[in-house]
Formats: structure tokens, sequence, C-alpha cells
């Protein structure tokens, strides 16, 4: 014979208290004593911590790859990407974008790139980003190059 024993339910608060007794073969079984009950919602608190996490985290690095160059170079910085097609003489080179436009640009003391560095980018043909200022005679100072 089953016996309900009572059902809390509180308006005010945040708790409520559920007590159902279950009859399984013919015996008592109090459904607290399960296992179940009590991992189901340390899963589902696992999983939302993970995905919190996991969406402030992309939402960080989305802020940092967008604001980034800005707070690194200032905002009169201008941007180019596409590969380099030439060096010299020193670490001067011309770049060909996307849209087959040859720009040449001053890489010079302030400039953020080394030789080497830009000898690979146009060995392996790899795509590479300039960040740099327009200087005296319309000439394309690089700040950074990558």
């Amino acid at each position: 014979m089953l016996e309900e024993r009572y059902i809390d339910i509180q308006c005010v608060g945040i708790k409520v208290y559920l007590d159902v007794s279950l009859e399984i073969e013919n015996r008592v079984e109090d459904p607290r004593n399960g296992l179940m009950p009590s991992i189901f919602p340390r899963i589902t608190a696992a999983i939302f911590v993970l995905l919190l996490i996991g969406s402030i985290a992309l939402v960080s690095i989305g802020a940092v790859a967008l604001l980034g160059p800005a707070f690194a170079h200032g905002t009169n910085v201008s941007h180019a990407d596409g590969k380099i097609v030439a060096i010299g003489p020193g670490r001067n080179f011309i770049l060909e974008t996307a849209a087959g436009q040859h720009l040449s640009f001053r890489c010079e003391a302030q400039c953020r790139g080394s030789l080497g560095h830009l000898q690979r980018h146009m060995n392996e043909k790899a795509h590479t980003d300039v960040y740099y200022i327009q200087g005296p005679n319309k000439s394309l100072m690089v700040l950074d190059v990558d």
C-alpha cells in the first residue's frame, strides 16, 4: 500500500520540495536515495559552465582580434593584405593584394618585421597582413607586417 508523505511547494522562495514514494516489486523506494537524481543536475551544471566559459572566451578572442591593431598602432593606421612579390632594397617590399593591385611599402626603423620573416612569406607565398601609415610623398610606411 502506498502512502504519500508530503508535498511542500513554497511560492515565495526558490525551493520546491516534492516527496513521492514509488512502489517497485512490492517494496517502497524513496526516489532521493537513487543515483540519477543526484547526478543529472551536476551534469547539467557542468555543461552549462563549460558553455559559459566557451562563449566568454570566443567573445574575448573576437574583441582582441577586432580591436587589437587599433590599440597597438593607433587609430590612423591602415591595413592591407596579400602576398609579397618582391623584397628590396633592404626590408622594403611590394605586396600584391587579392584585387591584383601592387603596393610598394617602406619598412624602416619603426617596422616590426625582420628581413628573414619577409623572405619566408615571399618564398612560401604566404598571406601577409601589413599595418601602415601614409608617410611623406604618399609613401606607405610599415608599422607591422605579419
